[in-house]
Order: C-alpha cells, then sequence, then structure tokens
C-alpha cells in the first residue's frame, strides 16, 4: 500500500506509487481511475531511480469506475513495460470479465463501457428491463442487443450476504445467480458493455434510458469544453420528473451556469443523440468516497430538479 489516505483514493502521488512499488519489486499495480489520474498529474517528480521502479511493473488493473481510455493510454509513458487491464466486478466477485488496452481501443465507441468478455468459469446473464424500466424477474437471457440489469454466476461469487436478509430476498429471483445492480448489454461478440447503475436508469415516456452511453457521446463531442481533464468525470446524465415521465437533463462541469449557454446546449444536445430537456453547469460533480471516482447521478439529479424549478443556485 503506498503512504497515502486511502480514504481519498484521488490524492494518490506518483512518488508514493513508486516508493511502494520500489520497496517490494513490485509488478503489478492495482489503482482506481482517480488515483492514476493524480499519478500522472504529479509524474513531473519522479526521479530517475522511482521511475525505473515503474518501468518494472508488467500488469497495471483498473476498476472500480469507468476507466477513461486517453487515461489509459498516457498511463503507457509511466509504466512502458506494462500491460494495461480493466476487469469488472465487485465486492462480491471480482474479476468477471477482462480486457486490454488493445482490445479496448479494438472495441471502439458504443452504448457505455466495454469491459470485455466473460472469463473462464463466468457466465453471464442479462435481466431485460421492462418499459419502467424494472429488470425482469423471471427471464435471464445473453441476447446480444438485450439492455438489462447484469446477473452473474461464478464459483468465486459470494453465496450469501451477512445479516442482510433483505439484500438477499431481492438477489435471489434467480437462484444461484447474483443479481450485481449494474445495467448493459452484451454484443454479437459477448463482450459486455456496462451502461451504469439500475438506480441511475431513467424511466421515461419513450422507455428505460441509461446514462453512460450519453456521456461518453457527449464528452468525445465536446472534449475540453465541459472542463474534465485528467480522466475525471465531466458529464453526468440524469432524470429529472416521475418515473415514466421523466425528462433527461444532461449537466456538465465548467464555470457560469446554472443554464448552460445556447451554443453549448445545442452541441450537448445533439451529441445526445435524443432528447434532452435541459443542459446544466455546475463546478464539479460529485463523486463517491471510496473509489473518488463514480458519479452521484441521485445527487446529481436532485441538483437539477432544484435548479429547473428555481429553487437553486451552482
Amino acid at each position: 500500500m503506498p503512504a497515502t489516505d486511502v480514504t481519498k483514493p484521488g490524492t494518490l502521488t506518483a512518488v508514493a506509487l513508486a516508493d511502494a512499488a520500489g520497496a517490494i519489486d513490485a509488478t503489478v499495480v492495482f489503482a482506481s481511475p482517480a488515483a492514476l489520474a493524480n499519478v500522472l498529474s504529479t509524474a513531473g517528480d519522479l526521479t530517475a531511480e522511482q521511475r525505473a521502479a515503474l518501468g518494472r511493473v508488467r500488469l497495471l488493473m483498473s476498476a472500480g469506475a469507468p476507466v477513461p481510455v486517453e487515461l489509459l493510454r498516457q498511463l503507457t509513458d509511466l509504466l512502458p513495460n506494462a500491460e494495461l487491464h480493466t476487469p469488472y466486478g465487485m465486492t462480491e466477485g471480482l474479476p468477471l470479465t477482462d480486457i486490454s488496452l488493445p482490445e479496448i481501443e479494438a472495441a471502439g465507441a458504443g452504448d457505455g463501457v466495454c469491459v470485455g468478455r466473460h472469463l473462464p468459469g463466468v457466465e453471464l446473464m442479462i435481466a431485460p428491463l421492462d418499459a419502467d424500466g424494472r429488470p425482469s424477474a423471471e427471464v435471464l437471457t445473453n441476447r446480444a442487443g438485450q439492455t438489462g440489469e447484469i446477473w452473474a454466476r461464478a464459483e468465486h461469487l459470494r453465496d450469501r450476504y451477512d445479516a442482510l436478509w433483505v439484500t438477499d430476498q431481492a438477489s435471489a429471483a434467480h437462484p444461484g445467480w447474483h443479481r450485481t445492480g449494474d445495467v448493459g448489454v452484451l454484443d454479437e461478440r459477448g463482450r459486455l458493455w456496462v451502461q451504469g447503475r439500475m438506480v441511475h436508469v431513467i424511466s421515461t415516456a419513450d422507455g428505460p434510458v441509461t446514462p453512460v452511453g450519453i456521456e461518453q457521446a457527449v464528452q468525445r463531442h465536446l472534449g475540453e469544453r465541459t472542463g474534465a481533464t485528467g480522466g475525471k468525470p465531466g458529464v453526468a446524465v440524469v432524470g429529472v420528473g416521475p418515473p415514466g415521465a421523466a425528462q433527461v437533463v444532461v449537466v456538465l462541469t465548467g464555470t457560469g451556469g446554472p443554464l448552460a449557454p445556447l451554443p453549448l446546449t445545442d452541441s450537448a444536445r445533439a451529441a445526445a443523440g435524443r432528447d434532452v430537456a435541459a443542459v446544466l453547469v455546475t463546478k464539479s460533480l460529485p463523486v463517491d468516497i471510496r473509489h473518488n471516482s463514480k458519479v452521484d447521478r441521485v445527487a446529481v439529479g436532485q441538483w437539477a430538479a432544484k435548479v429547473l424549478s428555481g429553487r437553486a443556485g451552482r
């Protein structure tokens, strides 16, 4: 463990990582995207000896949140001999899938984050969403193109939760399978694309909308105009309004606001590829404490609702 505050992964420095790697001649590094982003931003402080320690790393893994491809590309200079992988899984079972940087680049842009194919011994299925965005309690499918909640089965998955009976009951719709709480889709090559969390699915009049694919499209289109740098999130797509009639709202990080200027609004709407009720601007997006990487879309949605009702500022 590097000498850093583990409750704030985004404060990990290149020096701390290199010193830890050098202390044990480390060949494998596992860190969150936010931690690696700060490692990159502080790489100028490294000595030749510390750079050599990082040069001995042969495998870098990053997980806990979507890992920007550009962040991985920049890390190749700092860890020139490392294969870069972004496994997918959770506390209850890790890893479930795996993908390397070349495989991510080969997959290209899609509706979500490509996390690769299931590993040996792992089975993945999708519980399709109904019109209100609820996952099926009867059907699990591996049909390509079907969006829904991701379910997994493997020998290394948790057997049950300790004293969490309600959670166990909610997870038992399909015995022997683990509901991940993530929403995603399998493509025709068997690759899994994660599209967000189930709690972040937007229930619109036209059916359920998942946020991650839209966020990525807007990020690619707007680039630095969103104020997102170093792999930190700069776009959040949330729903405002009651289930079944929620409106899609895009929230960007930047200056000004809370209503985005009309040219920026038009650009974001064009990139989204679907109806967007409003585009808002905020100084920063709240992220989870554990990884400093996952956007708290529930909190962002609550803020957006207050702004659009005239009850809140930035």
